[in-house]
């Protein structure tokens, strides 16, 4: 149910930032869509491979894969576009004159692309890592265990390769999160710097940090599972598993549509009149026209 209900907030969120044309054309609401598109998707998989796990549901080696890689994928995209909306943040506070040309539609698409480029050949290199065990003098391809990610990268070198990839993907976004941290930091000891900015800028800065440990958290779910499970007996281990899913899966997943959602009053009023659609009471002016949007834009540094 925690799933289903997140799940809910988070299509509501991507429907919203489609809704307006100023939300299509503006960087960074492009970057959060990317953000929870990639999140939504992820959640999606992750409580595919959860069911299938709960009813004892084995799979072939092939469905598997299919279901498996695209959950590691997009996994790994939050950590890149949180880098490069931290970047965003970053100009928009110490090169304000030059935010204008620098972040356009154009280099956001392509920051994008980039990304998504770069998480496309990781996929095709452990794709091309597994192909190497020979698959063909397996008795059957019928797994003997759940789907998980553990069970599918049996190969040692995929599992080098995995936790290689992944520490050096979060410690590059850690490392270019702070810089940019201290950057804004050092822009607001300039008398000329507008200070409320530079504090809104600060503040969403460390909400992508924060966003940054809890999905770095969720690789700590299988590790911790497997030794819950070497002292424990399987009814306990069936509650802490429920309990450490929703912790560190979901929970990590679902906090971008309500973070940004209540915090950006640019899109708060049209989510809350999207999220509940029946009390239109709750929402007191939704009707914002395109031009009152664009006046919001440029002076809301979420």
């Amino acid at each position: 149910m925690p799933c289903f209900t997140f799940l809910y907030i988070n299509c509501v969120m991507l429907y919203t930032l489609r809704s307006k044309p100023v939300l299509r054309e503006t960087s960074r609401f492009i970057l959060l869509y990317t953000l929870l598109f990639a999140d939504t998707v992820q959640l999606v998989l992750a409580q595919l491979l959860c069911l299938l796990a709960f009813s004892r549901i084995y799979l072939t080696y092939y469905v598997c894969g299919i279901l498996i890689i695209p959950a590691s994928l997009t996994t790994e995209v939050s950590p890149l576009i949180l880098v490069v909306m931290s970047l965003e943040r970053y100009v928009a506070v110490c090169f304000p004159l030059r935010h204008a040309v620098i972040v356009t539609i154009r280099n956001t698409g392509g920051a994008v692309a980039t990304v998504l480029g770069f998480i496309f050949l990781n996929g095709i290199i452990r794709v091309s890592l597994l192909s190497s065990f020979p698959f063909h003098e397996l008795e059957s391809l019928q797994m003997k265990e759940t789907c998980t990610a553990v069970t599918f990268y049996f190969v040692p070198v995929c599992n080098y390769y995995h936790n290689t990839y992944s520490c050096l993907v979060f410690a590059t976004a850690a490392a270019a999160i702070i810089c940019s941290y201290f950057g804004v930091m050092a822009a607001a000891r300039s008398a000329s710097t507008d200070k409320a900015s530079v504090i809104k800028a600060r503040n969403t800065i460390l909400l992508h940090m924060v966003q940054l440990c809890l999905i770095l958290s969720s690789t700590l779910y299988m590790p911790t599972l497997t030794a819950v499970m070497a002292i424990s007996d399987k009814l306990v281990v069936v509650r802490i598993q429920n309990v450490m899913y929703v912790i560190l899966i979901i929970f990590p997943r679902c906090l971008s549509p309500l973070i940004y959602g209540l915090r950006d009053r640019t899109i708060r009023l049209t989510f809350l009149k999207h999220l509940f659609p029946c009390e239109p009471d709750r929402v007191t002016d939704t009707n914002f026209s395109t031009e009152a949007f664009r006046e919001l834009v440029p002076s809301e540094s979420v």
